[in-house]
Formats: C-alpha cells, sequence, structure tokens
C-alpha cells in the first residue's frame, strides 16, 4: 500500500464498498453516524477552520468529552491540514486547578494556534494574555454546517506533514510533545491493520478508550476511521461508572476487537463473576487488546475464566508492547493465539538479570509473551550503559528502530538526542527476547535496588493488590536510600478500610512472602496517589511526595 496522509486515507475510505459507520454510546442510548456523513461533516468544519486561517503549519488543540462533536472537530482538524493536539480531560473534580496548569502548559509546549473546547471545559480556562484563541465545539460544529463542504479545499499535505502532537502521559509537570507524521502513522496503521489480520467487511471495533491516549486515538478511531470499520465509541467516564458496560457492548454489537490497560480486564472480571453463564454472547470476540500499562497474566487469567462462560474463546486474549513514541504498535503474537508466557525464576533474574526458565512456584515469576515486532519495525535488547547488544534471554534496555518511530519531540532537541542511540529509540523499558517474542520486566528508572537484587516494583504492587482492604489497582512500590547508605522499599497503598494497622501488618507480610524484603507500609486515602492522565500510577512523583512528607495518610 502506498504511504499517504491521514486525509488522503480518510478520503479513500469513504468510497470503500460497503463502508461502516460510528455508533456513539451514552448510557442507554445510541446514536449511528456512517462515515460518510461524518466525512461531509468534517469538511463542512475544516473548511470554516480554514476561512479563520487555519492550514497546514497550523496546531490545533481539541478539549472535549467523547462525543460526535469531538469526533467530528479531530476529523475536521485532519482534514484542514493541520497538526491535532488531542488534551486530556481532568482525572476527578478535586483535580481542576492541577488540569488548568497543566492545560497550559500543553497549550503553550505545542505553540497552539487555535483551542477548540467543550463549553463546560472552557468556562475553567479563563483567557489570559498570549494565549490563543478560543473556539467553543458548539458553535464551531454549527458554523461549519450552516455553511456546508462546499468551502472546504484539500490541504496541500504530503506524509512528512505534521498530524499529531502526542503527549506523553509519563510527566505531568514536564510533558513531552512526540511529533507523528502522517506518514509514520500510516505506516504504524497499516502494521496494526496486518498484525490484527483485519477483515473491514465484518469487524466491530469498540473502544472506550479516552480520545487523548494514542491507544484511543490512533488505534481505536484512527484505524476504523481510515478504513470506515464498523465502530462503537463510548466515553471512558461510560466504562469506569459500570465496567459492566463494556462487555455488554461487545455482545449487543457483535463487537470483534477493543482494547484495554490490564486494570480494565480487572474490573471486567468483576463485573463478568456477578453474571449468570450465558447471560452475553462473546463468541464474535477475537482480538481482547491488552496494552499500555504492564501485563499481568494472573489477571488475564482471571479474566478468560470469567468470561469463557459467556461465550468467548481464550485464544482471542491479545497481550502487546506499545508506545507514544513508536506511534503506537510495537510487538503483536500472532492473532488468535491466546496468552503465552515465559515463566523464568525469580531469584536469578533480580541478581544476574537473565531469563532462566522454571517452573518451581516458589521461584518463578511468570511474564507475559508480548510476540514479535510489528511490520516495519525492529526491536533489540542492549546494555543500558555500553549500548552493547545482549544475547537471547539476557536483560538490557528495549530499543526500536523503523518507519514509525518518531522522529522527535517538539521543541525538545535535548530530550530527542538523549532518547536515540545510533538510529535506535531508547525506551526506559527493561526486557528481553525469548525464540523471537519481546518480554518487558519493567522501567530502568523504577528499579528497586536492594543488596545486589534487582526488584520490580511491579511485583511487589501486584502482590499487595490482593490484600484484603487495598484498593486493587492503587499500590505504588519503589525505593529510597536508609540512613545507613542501603536501599529499602517502600509501599504506598490506598485504603477505605478503617482498621489501619490490621491491613498494614498484612501487607507488610505479603510483601515478605513476595520478594523476601521487609518495606515501610504507608496507607492513604482513596484518590491520594498520583496517576497520568490516562490513568498510569506515577512512582516518581508519588515517592516525591512520600520524600517531602507531603502524602494524605488514611
Amino acid at each position: 500500500m502506498p504511504v499517504l496522509t491521514i486525509v488522503e486515507r480518510i478520503e479513500a475510505a469513504q468510497s470503500a464498498a460497503g463502508a461502516g459507520s460510528v455508533r456513539f454510546v451514552s448510557g442507554d442510548s445510541v446514536s449511528e453516524v456512517p462515515w460518510g456523513r461524518m466525512f461531509d461533516e468534517a469538511a463542512a468544519v475544516a473548511g470554516r477552520l480554514q476561512s479563520r486561517g487555519i492550514g497546514p503549519g497550523s496546531h490545533v488543540a481539541l478539549l472535549g468529552p467523547t462525543t460526535p462533536a469531538l469526533v467530528t472537530a479531530i476529523e475536521a482538524t485532519w482534514l484542514s491540514g493541520a497538526t491535532l493536539v488531542v488534551l486530556p480531560l481532568p482525572m476527578r473534580l478535586a483535580s481542576i486547578e492541577a488540569f488548568v496548569t497543566q492545560t497550559r502548559v500543553r497549550i503553550a509546549g505545542a505553540d497552539i494556534d487555535l483551542l477548540i473546547a467543550d463549553p463546560d471545559l472552557a468556562a475553567f480556562l479563563m483567557p489570559e494574555a498570549g494565549d490563543p484563541p478560543i473556539v467553543l465545539l458548539d458553535d464551531l460544529l454549527a458554523a461549519g454546517l450552516r455553511a456546508g463542504p462546499a468551502g472546504w479545499e484539500r490541504p496541500a499535505l504530503d506524509p512528512s506533514s505534521l498530524a499529531i502532537l502526542q503527549f506523553t502521559s509519563g510527566s505531568t509537570s514536564d510533558p513531552k510533545g512526540v511529533m507523528l507524521p502522517h506518514g509514520h502513522i500510516c505506516h504504524n496503521l497499516d502494521a496494526i491493520a496486518e498484525g490484527l489480520a483485519v477483515d473491514p467487511d465484518h469487524e466491530v471495533v469498540v473502544s472506550w478508550l479516552p480520545l487523548y491516549h494514542d491507544m484511543g486515538l490512533i488505534g481505536l478511531l484512527g484505524e476504523p476511521m481510515t478504513m470506515a470499520l464498523d465502530l462503537v465509541l463510548a466515553a471512558p467516564q461510560d466504562f469506569l461508572a459500570s465496567p459492566g458496560r463494556w462487555l455488554t457492548w461487545m455482545s449487543d454489537f457483535g463487537g470483534t476487537v477493543t482494547a484495554g490497560p490490564n486494570f480494565s480486564y480487572a474490573l471486567a472480571t468483576r463485573a463478568l463473576r456477578r453474571m449468570p453463564p450465558g447471560a452475553l454472547d462473546l463468541s464474535a470476540w477475537r482480538i481482547a487488546l491488552n496494552g499500555a500499562e504492564p501485563v499481568d497474566p494472573a489477571t488475564v487469567d482471571a479474566f478468560v475464566e470469567a468470561a469463557v462462560p459467556q461465550g468467548l474463546d481464550p485464544r482471542a486474549v491479545f497481550a502487546v508492547f506499545g508506545m507514544a513514541e513508536a506511534t503506537l504498535a510495537v510487538s503483536f503474537p500472532p492473532p488468535f493465539s491466546g496468552m503465552a508466557t515465559d515463566d523464568v525464576d525469580r531469584d536469578v533474574l533480580e541478581r544476574e538479570r537473565l531469563a532462566v526458565p522454571s517452573s518451581d512456584p516458589g521461584r518463578m515469576r511468570r511474564l507475559a509473551r508480548l510476540g514479535g515486532a510489528v511490520s516495519g519495525l525492529s526491536l533489540r535488547i542492549v546494555d543500558p550503559v555500553t549500548g552493547d547488544e545482549m544475547a537471547e534471554r539476557e536483560v538490557g534496555e528495549l530499543e526500536v528502530r523503523g518507519n514509525s518511530v518518531t522522529p522527535g519531540y517538539y521543541r525538545r532537541l535535548d530530550v530527542t538526542e538523549a532518547s536515540f542511540r545510533d538510529g535506535w529509540l531508547r525506551t526506559g523499558d527493561l526486557g528481553y527476547l525469548a525464540n523471537g517474542d519481546l518480554v518487558v520486566c519493567g522501567r530502568i528508572k523504577d528499579m528497586i535496588i536492594v543488596g545486589g537484587r534487582n526488584v520490580f516494583p511491579e511485583d511487589v504492587e501486584r502482590a499487595v493488590g490482593s490484600v484484603a482492604g487495598v484498593r486493587a489497582g492503587n499500590v505504588i512500590a519503589f525505593g529510597v536510600e536508609r540512613q545507613s547508605g542501603r536501599e529499602g522499599i517502600v509501599v504506598v497503598a490506598e485504603t477505605r478500610d478503617s482498621d489501619v494497622l490490621t491491613v498494614r501488618a498484612a501487607v507488610a507480610d505479603r510483601v515478605r512472602d513476595a520478594v523476601g524484603l521487609p518495606p515501610e507500609v504507608v496507607l492513604v486515602a482513596p484518590g491520594t496517589l498520583p496517576k497520568t492522565s490516562s490513568g498510569k500510577l506515577q512512582r516518581s512523583l508519588c515517592r516525591l511526595r512520600y520524600l517531602e512528607e507531603e502524602l494524605q495518610l488514611a
């Protein structure tokens, strides 16, 4: 397939035989918009943007919840020729002040020419000197629809034109804008379609993922939009309010492909366990993509056990690795092959950074195999310091290169130079290769080094997450230097339990059982742990707040 721009892909999709539609789901209501009508409305809005001087080289930010209006504005921004920046929404009402600060940081860092905002959210952004003009989302769409698509002019773009500035979610104080040209995105979309064996005539994609996250924007919206696939689209808050809805959507609409981070499958499992066998029909489901955060095999096993009585084929499990700097997809297993794990000796892994297979339950660490590199990308494992390539099953830093890897970070030459080595993107992830499969162990910066052991915080967090009284998925582990000069383990966990002494003791026991080391346990109130805009726990920020004694104790 020739390298095109997103605009050309969207146009071509309208004429595809059997072009599908997008169904917007909100609570119990469903509204269906054919992709052809979406294109006409987006072209009309794009014409209005062009009349304001927006076009190639312009940067347009969008701020709003998942609605037909937001999706139309996303497509319209691309059709105008401008670069798209989708801004994160506030995590909770209590974080509005931080949301406003972080939004302004992103707007300034992306050189935004126009901000298109939902009226309710625009009210929080009082204009300041130097701010870009703000247009209310509803007003822009109404003006575009009145004018019609005749005012739209196809922009002069090429594959090297910048299509998206995708801000990384790892740091809210210093977010970095990943530059994603049209060609890079189209390469990755092709690789995803090939890796998933997408069948345009029969695919039904279901998504509740936020559209400011790369998996939601590029994978589960961009792929259907540029291939005219049937899409069922809901807002994240609809899923979080009732995780069982995700499964109901898959059943009611015959969903074949969906995706979510590991925690979402844990929430779905709880919902499934409350349903009688046969309450749903999940037999059409063939891709249950698990990515965006570390894949926990125990979580996947529990999900499969609960979903099989509803018709799920276990082979639908699809554990992957991806990152914004590679546009999205990095490694995929073969479709419909289920989850494969690599069971290794935990002690050898921690002390020698070598993945030695083990069948001893007392010493074993189960790690998900994440498949091989998608089309157009190459992977290698190197020594983080020297850059020397590691042998099979030796743990080192994952590096990636290929046709969808970002050219760098917007206006951050220093960060860009530090992120590449001999043309390879340094991911900061520790992992190894096993018979061609990528296995990721953790993040280099998060490693806890105690007595010559490399303790992975994920192991501690997963163990503590099952303790009674601890909010599952709301645990952070990190290392701190003690007065003795040795590093110790600190575990910070959210709890609603009033008996904090019992919970604290249980957490300490569970950590000793899991990694053989005594931790310091800090219990905090629900909603205390810092998270990124995409919901990932922030270990570095939590550690800083611990050191500065700023954690709100339970």
